[in-house]
């Protein structure tokens, strides 16, 4: 059954158009992420789903009724804000328990409810401290705590761990994926961390110049993004321009400005002679140029180059390689500690499979 249903949605603002034609559906209990660049309209999106923004045309249908007059506190929607917008003056259990005392709740059961939200998100002691005695961390739980007590058809979260740290992001987002699930929420997360939406979400939902242009599992928007700007969008890639030179067994030769040749197995959708290619770099595999003796096969790419950059990043290890024409590629490698250690100025030999290039 679907919660939110979404039809042609649009907003303008004078000539800008921020949503255009948006239509989207989710169902009971799934966590999808509006995942994009700045100005794309996922926010406003979520603003006209909330009840702050007004849509100029479509409908909007929450649990099967049409909410689009409704005010937002009428729609049944939990939300955590990107600040967490609590009360400094109320405590911890004051904050959560407002919007179950602005909704008409019976008093007697607000504290044991209350309870049950602060066990969720592991405050249990902490209900007489107030914002300002919190971390950053406590006060995000604080917020998800109060969106969730309402028992909402739909929790709305706004760039829910951007003003963390790095390190308490990934734990917190650990954390927010097991509350999510462990309540069932039907959940719809808006920001532009890749990471966070790939690794929050059961589908992603991409948005550019206010339009969905591809909806699928993480999975899916990773490996066969439906255009360019998702495959640049999301992830790292390498990209190469190139001229079809022919071809066999379903494998297409292209070649650079520079001379390159780079052969894939995919297609662009157009039939012409000009593509785009995108690898990505944790498909690519170095090794040691000097010693190197690679049989070049139909279906496979090497490329000769110069390493000129090594970066340690814990458990990966980026190494950029200067190939003919002064391109430059990235290569990720994991730092296992068993992989020989490659040094700038070292000669080497690129290699990745046809099957890895996807063409647009």
């Amino acid at each position: 059954m679907n919660v939110l249903e979404l039809k042609n949605i649009t907003k303008k603002y004078g000539p800008l158009v921020a949503v255009d034609d948006v239509s989207l559906d989710v169902e009971r209990g799934r966590v999808i992420s509006l995942l994009g660049p700045s100005g794309c309209g996922k926010t406003t999106t979520l603003r006209i789903i909330a009840g702050f923004t007004s849509n100029d045309s479509g409908s909007l249908k929450i649990g099967g009724k049409d909410v689009s007059r409704l005010k937002p506190y009428e729609r049944n929607v939990g939300l955590l804000f990107q600040d967490y917008a609590l009360f400094p003056h109320m405590t911890v259990a004051q904050n959560i328990a407002y919007g179950l005392r602005y909704r008409g709740t019976q008093a007697s059961g607000i504290p044991s409810r209350v309870d049950k939200m602060l066990s969720l998100v592991q405050l249990t002691g902490m209900e007489r401290r107030y914002p300002r005695e919190l971390s950053g961390g406590q006060q995000q739980r604080v917020a998800l705590a109060r969106a969730l007590a309402i028992d909402p058809q739909i929790v709305l979260l706004d760039e829910p761990l951007s003003a963390l740290d790095a390190k308490l992001r990934l734990e917190l987002r650990i954390e927010l994926k097991e509350i999510l699930r462990s309540v069932g929420a039907t959940t719809i997360v808006v920001t532009h961390d890749q990471e966070e939406a790939l690794s929050l979400s059961d589908e992603v939902v991409i948005m550019h110049a206010g339009r969905i242009v591809q909806r699928g599992s993480p999975t899916q928007v990773y490996d066969t993004p439906a255009d360019k700007f998702v495959a640049q969008f999301v992830g790292r890639s390498n990209w190469f321009s190139g001229l079809r030179r022919g071809g066999s067994g379903g494998v297409s030769s292209y070649v650079t400005g520079e001379g390159l040749e780079i052969r894939a197995r995919s297609t662009p959708s157009e039939k012409r002679d000009s593509a785009d290619l995108c690898v990505r770099p944790e498909n690519i595999e170095i090794i040691d140029g000097a010693a190197a003796k690679v049989a070049e096969g139909a279906d496979s790419n090497v490329l000769a180059g110069v390493v000129i950059d090594v970066a340690p990043l814990g458990a990966d290890v980026h190494v950029v390689i200067e190939l003919q024409g002064k391109v430059r590629l990235l290569a990720i490698r994991k730092n296992f500690g068993r992989v020989p250690e490659l040094v700038s100025g070292q000669p080497v030999v690129a290699l990745f499979s046809a099957s890895d290039v996807l063409v647009f």
